[in-house]
């Protein structure tokens, strides 16, 4: 029962994709992830490492980890996680932070500040939502969804910039991971009086399960309802695409957001954690 890492997508999947398949709710950011470094190429994220574990009966975990984001842990046996900590700590990785389930993600960190003695802080907690009936705004405010296209890079990209800075993220989002979802009609603006007033994306369907990501509104256009509905147009636009779960996640600290998403029909699945290692 050891990890095994490596940093070629196709050995990862060849081995882990019919664990993360077997739950594409739970597993929805690894398995768009994977997907999108098949579709665009291994140069999208050029730091990308992945893990698996194995017990008796086959693959009981995964770890994914790109670029500066966090290292993304799957469900796991309680030593799994810790036993992560150390074999990456043996390869004297410089680990961001980790984000899963609480269990899962102060187990690791338990070991990670442990090993190598760097403290650890709460980034974000976060929940899992699945779709479980669309209900439209109603009435809708004013204006209208469109898709967004290549005349919009440069609005599209400033608002990703700005939905991580709101959200608590370090860095400019991955110019490439944007241009990809603009490419496959991935992101749907809201327009009223003339322009564009919100934003929101979606990964493409995997395992049948697309995830929303991300929704932005300006600050200037906020609390007039442009926001849930982007998210309403964004979440038929993956149904009408084939999707048959839609899920995104919601930081708890903002009841807001989470009152938007529980009235378009989202419900909770599972609670997460968003660690950093200073």
């Amino acid at each position: 029962m050891v990890w095994k890492l490596t940093d070629d997508v196709e050995e990862f999947l060849a081995r882990a994709e019919g664990f993360l398949r077997a739950d594409p709710v739970a597993n929805t950011v690894p398995l768009t992830v994977t997907k999108a470094i098949r579709t665009q190429g291994p140069a999208l994220y050029p730091t990308a490492l992945f893990g698996w574990w194995t017990a008796v009966g086959g693959v009981a975990g995964t770890c994914v980890w790109t670029g500066a984001y966090p290292v993304m842990l799957s469900a796991m046996p309680g030593s799994a996680a810790p036993e992560l900590a150390e074999a990456l700590a043996r390869r004297e990785a410089r680990v961001p932070g980790v984000n899963g389930t609480p269990q899962v993600a102060e187990g690791f960190a338990e070991a990670w500040t442990r090993r190598t003695g760097s403290p650890v802080r709460v980034a974000r907690r976060e929940r899992l939502h699945r779709l479980a009936g669309l209900d439209m705004p109603d009435p809708p405010p004013d204006g209208a969804a469109r898709v967004a296209d290549a005349r919009d890079r440069e609005l599209v990209h400033d608002w990703y910039a700005a939905f991580r800075r709101d959200a608590g993220g370090h860095g400019d989002p991955n110019p490439a991971v944007v241009d990809g979802q603009l490419a496959e009609d991935g992101i749907v603006l809201w327009e009223s009086a003339g322009g564009p007033v919100a934003m929101a994306g979606r990964t493409p369907a995997v395992a049948g399960t697309a995830r929303v990501a991300p929704v932005y509104t300006p600050a200037e256009h906020r609390r007039r309802g442009y926001g849930a509905a982007v998210t309403a147009a964004v979440t038929r636009a993956a149904q009408d695409a084939g999707a048959t779960e839609v899920v995104l996640f919601t930081d708890l600290a903002n009841p807001t957001s989470n009152g938007v998403y529980h009235r378009l029909g989202y419900r909770p699945v599972e609670d997460r954690i968003a660690l950093t290692f200073t």
